[in-house]
């Protein structure tokens, strides 16, 4: 299974799927489409039936169940695409093995080190066969470590009958590092009662709550005169962008925040004496201080276009997802099972809030509750990520567990 599951990892993590927020098309990049089709052809080559992907990229097959018990259909789901954040091209990753907990030199060239006195949890990886980057890419552990983990699951659970438990439905969906990964999911078609991504990062990770999210893009507009004669004439829409942003709350921002605190962050600002525009989320768990929180955002333009100019400043906004506590509490045992599963193969829990979302977030409100399972990956989004084969192992074996929990309880 080791083995699998690495190899998977590292197949699909050399193409790049990275998604483009600017596209309007689903998928936002072909590079998607060319891992679906990958993934259709290996679904079918290790035995899934009703294997699909639909005109938007999204994946979908299935695994018949093989009890007489009446269990509701389960499904498990993970995403194509990596993050904007950091280059997903010509992704190199790298295997350490008998990692020995010292620092990794990802790239001599660059100097670039993977060192624990910079990420002091590298230390509960001594030993373990890790998967890095060459520190010039991501590495795509989020979440392409999820679908090797889906597919080496379904493929030891077809190799092993005797191990028995419901329909398994399994899903692979585009754009969801851009906030529409459920955006053309078809719930009905895909007939799950409940689902789990396989999303998340390290060990015991298990997580049903996630922020309330929205995403705002303020433009304002400039003048721009020859400085030798602006005098009353220029109006420097840069220095109006950073006025605007220094008035948010300078705490409430991601890397002054932890746990169940929102924040303001400013994604990307771009300005010139013209025009410029910033681009912000927002984030909070409580429902009523993330309502608080765009209130407060749009009073402050608010502020800004009467002293400027209505014409002068605009503001888009709007809401991503909310936190899916909302929909998973009512059907906790979802939660329950997957916690047994983890305990039953000596995995401590680790119950915490997804300071961030997956497509459950929005998937719960679509009428399949979703909560979220690890993957093994750490350091996401960044030239520093990196996975350990030996958790994905633990991830896959979490997912068998799952099905057969479901049947022992029916």
């Amino acid at each position: 299974m080791k083995q699998e599951v690495m190899d998977r990892f590292i197949s699909y993590a050399v193409i790049d799927t990275q998604s483009n927020e600017e596209s309007d098309t689903c998928p936002s990049t072909d590079g998607q489409l060319v891992l679906a089709r990958k993934l259709v052809e290996e679904l079918k080559q290790i035995g899934m039936q009703e294997v699909t992907m639909d005109e938007n990229g999204y994946v979908m097959a299935t695994l018949p169940g093989n009890s007489d018990k009446e269990i509701p259909v389960i499904g498990f789901l993970a995403h194509l695409d990596t993050a904007t954040d950091f280059t997903g091209k010509d992704v190199k990753p790298q295997i350490v093995e008998s990692y020995d907990g010292g620092d990794l030199v990802l790239n001599q060239t660059h100097n670039i080190v993977l060192s624990p006195a910079s990420f002091p949890e590298l230390a509960e990886y001594k030993g373990h066969t890790l998967i890095t980057t060459d520190g010039t890419t991501l590495l795509g552990a989020d979440n392409k470590a999820g679908i090797a983990e889906i597919m080496t699951a379904m493929n030891y659970l077809i190799n092993h009958p005797e191990i028995k438990h419901g329909t398994l439905r399994v899903a692979f969906t585009p754009d969801e590092e851009i906030g529409r990964g459920p955006h053309k999911f078809d719930v009905p078609v895909f007939g799950a009662a409940y689902a789990y991504t396989v999303d998340g990062g390290p060990l015991g990770e298990l997580e049903y709550e996630s922020f309330n999210a929205a995403a705002a893009r303020i433009t304002i507009q400039g003048v721009n005169v020859h400085p030798g004669t602006a005098k009353d004439k220029m109006i420097n829409s840069a220095k109006i962008a950073m006025a605007l942003h220094l008035r948010l709350p300078a705490g409430e921002a991601p890397e002054f925040t932890e746990g169940y605190e929102g924040f303001y962050h400013l994604i990307s600002m771009q300005g010139s004496v013209e025009q410029s525009k910033l681009h912000y989320i927002i984030r909070d768990f409580d429902r009523n201080q993330f309502e608080a929180r765009k209130a407060f955002l749009t009073s402050l333009v608010e502020e800004f276009q009467n002293e400027y100019g209505q014409d002068k400043i605009t503001l888009e906004m709007n809401d991503q997802y909310y936190n899916m506590r909302e929909k998973i509490e009512p059907v906790r045992h979802i939660v329950d099972i997957a916690h047994q599963a983890m305990e039953n193969l000596g995995i401590k829990p680790v119950i915490r809030p997804i300071r961030g979302g997956t497509d459950g977030s929005q998937l719960s409100y679509m009428g399949m509750p979703t909560p979220n399972i690890f993957t093994g990956g750490e350091n996401f989004h960044g030239k520093f990520e990196y996975a350990s084969v030996d958790n994905m192992v633990k991830a896959t074996n979490v997912i068998i567990e799952i099905a057969k929990l479901y049947e022992q309880k029916a």
